[in-house]
């Protein structure tokens, strides 16, 4: 009965070989070209503007650059590079990212695991109070208010602490919490562990999943935001990475528009200038070197992003 069900096939080395029917391997076919095609579509944007920024300046503004370099060139990145006071805006988004992170997850993990504790006090209380703050926002003008009269205006905290709590990242944290059997904190506190114990040396090893899912989510906003240096800030000294990057953008583009209105007196030296920097080729360099820094720390947590997902967001 089992040969005649058996799809597979002894090969001379004794190993099997499994026999597919025509069906599944159209199936086959059809799937592994719709990934092809899909990871195609997603790497293909950032391959975009590698090229963009490596090629010459007037063929990206034509539009001309879509699948190899042309007239390779790293003017465009010296040009930023050059940028006075890029170097702190480099190390302000540097330390908020790691500082952020750091402190968004260690809040998410301890609040998330606290708030499965049937012994804290008006536990479901504090765990509400939390999560309708997803649902209610007090508004720009009283938030800047508010940081106002806390002395966070040009204050490199203010990039920290509004960001510490997030509510999303907490019912993640202690949606996996409770997935994680009950016996081994049970366990623990019939051995005498207190719950900070419990909490630093079983459920923090065990959540590491979630926690590198929690990881990224706060690494992306930390370094991709540029909003609150806006808000906030006056001292140059405190901008953001984002921001200077964001006024290189309009200062590239307030220079084709002074190249475009020039005389013809200037016209020379207009285009040698819109030949080393154009809006274009700007935008694509800074978009650049926004993200390569995310995506070479990503690959590190990509491991545990899926899992951390699946296990954060469904009981089970």
């Amino acid at each position: 009965m089992s040969d005649a069900i058996d799809t597979s096939a002894r090969t001379l080395d004794g190993s099997h070989l499994i026999r597919r029917s025509k069906g599944e391997k159209v199936y086959n076919v059809f799937n592994i070209a719709f990934f092809v095609l899909f990871a195609f579509i997603c790497t293909y944007p950032f391959y975009y503007l590698i090229i963009n920024s490596i090629s010459d300046n007037d063929a990206s503004a034509a539009g001309d650059v879509n699948w190899f370099p042309q007239g390779f060139h790293l003017e465009n990145y010296k040009a930023v590079f050059k940028l006075e006071g890029l170097g702190d805006a480099a190390m302000v988004s540097l330390g908020r990212t790691v500082i952020g992170t750091a402190l968004t997850v260690i809040a998410s993990a301890f609040l998330g695991f606290m708030f499965t504790q049937k012994k804290m006090w008006h536990r479901s209380f504090w765990y509400r109070f939390v999560i309708i703050t997803m649902y209610f926002n007090a508004g720009l003008i009283p938030m800047f208010i508010t940081m106002k009269n806390l002395g966070l205006t040009n204050n490199f905290w203010v990039y920290i602490l509004p960001a510490v709590v997030q509510p999303f990242n907490i019912i993640l944290v202690k949606t996996y919490i409770e997935s994680i059997p009950s016996s081994l904190q049970e366990a623990a506190e019939v051995d005498g562990a207190g719950t900070l114990t419990v909490f630093r040396k079983i459920i923090l090893p065990m959540c590491t999943p979630i926690l590198a899912t929690v990881a990224i989510f706060s690494a992306v906003g930390q370094w991709n935001s540029f909003q609150d240096t806006l808000l906030y800030m006056s001292d140059s000294k405190l901008y953001s990475l984002q921001y200077v990057l964001y006024l290189y953008i309009n200062q590239a583009a307030a220079l084709a528009s002074s190249v475009k209105a020039s005389g013809t007196g200037s016209a020379l030296n207009a285009a040698a200038m819109a030949t080393q920097q154009t809006p274009t080729s700007i935008r694509m360099t800074v978009a650049v070197i926004v993200v390569l820094p995310i995506l070479f720390v990503y690959p590190f947590f990509q491991r545990y992003f899926v899992k951390g997902m699946m296990l954060g967001a469904v009981k089970g």
